[in-house]
């Protein structure tokens, strides 16, 4: 099997080109390859796929030629993932698969336009996050109240006094089961200076991770609504880098490195 590894601000992909939609990515088979000591290790896979060759998004063939098939390193799907979409798309760059500084690529979340930027970064439109209401995170025995926001996927973005840096997220921070049936990106953050945040995440289906696009959205909107905007340009750092969150009227925008690290055959032994 053909891979490409990835990452968009340490957030690392295996990338898995499947144009006519032949390959089985059953969970199990994820979760192997991204199992970091006996597969590739990843906190995902990328599935490259025709959009008209997949039943879940071939309505959108029109607007976007390619459907990245996204899952979490413990094999369950997922509906989007903004650092996951810069990597497939410097992937479908790299690989002249499209040519366009602009164009649209389809997920289980709806078509995502992305746009190539002249010092290379890429850019997302991320669409309208959705604030849903209030929630609570429990990490270490303390609550973190927080806003439930969708991107697509669902998040719970809290700001806290405590020093993000000396969390313990080891383990699945508690959250509300009623409220999040299928899970939830969990994202603590400090408000460190004007527009400007200090972020950690713990995704669903793969634990803590380096950084999380969505999940860098949803921080921005959270960080927001404290100051009482709605709109403007929020610099989100996380333990792999520094995203740029552009919120506006209508949607949000996501920018930020993605590069290509390596490519290879991939053999997993039974």
């Amino acid at each position: 099997m053909r891979f490409l590894k990835g990452h968009g601000t340490e957030n690392d992909f295996v990338i898995l080109p499947d144009p006519d939609g032949e390959v089985d990515v059953s969970a199990a088979l994820v979760a192997r390859i991204c199992d970091r000591r006996a597969g590739l290790g990843a906190d995902g896979v990328l599935r490259v796929v025709r959009t008209k060759r997949s039943h879940e998004v071939s309505e959108h063939s029109s607007a976007a030629e390619w459907f990245m098939d996204y899952r979490n390193a413990d094999g369950s799907v997922a509906e989007m993932c903004g650092n996951g979409m810069r990597v497939f798309a410097r992937y479908l760059l790299d690989a002249g698969l499209e040519h366009a500084p602009e164009f649209g690529v389809a997920t289980r979340g709806g078509v995502r336009r992305v746009r190539v930027e002249p010092n290379g970064d890429i850019t997302v439109d991320m669409g309208k996050p959705v604030v849903q209401g209030e929630s609570v995170a429990t990490v270490g025995g303390q609550e973190y109240a927080g806003l439930h926001i969708s991107l697509g996927n669902p998040h719970l973005a809290c700001a806290i006094g405590d020093p993000v840096v000396q969390l313990d997220l080891n383990h699945q921070p508690g959250f509300d089961t009623g409220v999040f049936p299928t899970g939830v990106n969990i994202e603590l953050f400090n408000p460190v200076g004007t527009s400007r945040v200090v972020m950690r995440v713990f995704e669903r289906g793969s634990g803590e991770t380096r950084s999380c696009g969505t999940g860098a959205v949803a921080t921005a909107v959270a960080a927001a609504s404290l100051t009482g905007d709605t709109t403007g340009t929020w610099t989100v750092e996380v333990p792999g880098g520094t995203l740029t969150v552009i919120l506006d009227e209508d949607t949000s925008y996501l920018s930020g490195p993605a590069v290509i690290v390596a490519s290879g055959e991939l053999m997993l032994a039974e």
